[in-house]
């Protein structure tokens, strides 16, 4: 099994297309085949350790694929301090293993009454304080409220029902119902 997982990963190039047009051949280093079945197994096995070392800090990670969220309840210094060093220990881990960390997609965010005193770094870069912030299609907010999330949801519907409403010529309500009902009550047409 070692070895074809070493066969499967050895020796691979890529190249990109552009409508008929493809770059040139290039070895591929490091990551794993987008699109394989193997491939999201192989990203589980490549990013598991990173779990195991963040734990020694006493913080909690959470990973959806390639997402990675730290917690720690902080009551004094030292909680502070342990989120300092596993933000460190990341950082090393991603260097060590050729992952970049999207820094411009991090953030800190104080979920309750408490307040941030400690500024944190990724790399020596400062992660913004922030109040509400957007993961996996959620907004959440530092006070839990689904205001913020509602809210974007109802915006883009709205966006969404003027762009479809910009298509008609008329602005007659019934004419618009009946072009909606025969859109939607129409047989699939086979061509």
């Amino acid at each position: 099994m070692l070895q074809w997982i070493k066969n499967l990963f050895t020796g691979r190039t890529f190249c990109t297309r552009i409508n008929h047009l493809l770059s040139e051949v290039v070895n591929l280093l490091s990551g794993v085949i987008q699109g394989s079945v193997i491939g999201p197994l192989m990203f589980l096995i490549y990013i598991n350790d990173l779990v195991a070392l963040l734990a020694q800090y006493g913080v909690k990670i959470k990973l959806f694929a390639d997402d990675v969220k730290l917690y720690v309840k902080i009551v004094n210094q030292v909680d502070c301090d342990k989120l300092h060093q596993a933000l460190s220990a990341l950082h090393a881990w991603a260097a060590d293993w050729q992952l970049g960390v999207s820094i411009d997609k991090c953030c800190v965010m104080c979920i309750g009454k408490g307040e941030i005193t400690d500024l944190f770094h990724i790399g020596g870069i400062q992660l913004p304080v922030v109040f509400s912030c957007r993961d996996l299609g959620v907004t959440i907010r530092n006070d839990l409220s689904p205001s913020d999330h509602i809210t974007d949801i109802v915006v883009r519907t709205h966006r969404r029902a003027n762009s479809v409403h910009r298509c008609f010529i008329s602005r007659d309500c019934f004419s618009f119902s009946a072009c909606i009902f025969n859109i939607c009550s129409s047989p699939a047409r086979v061509q």
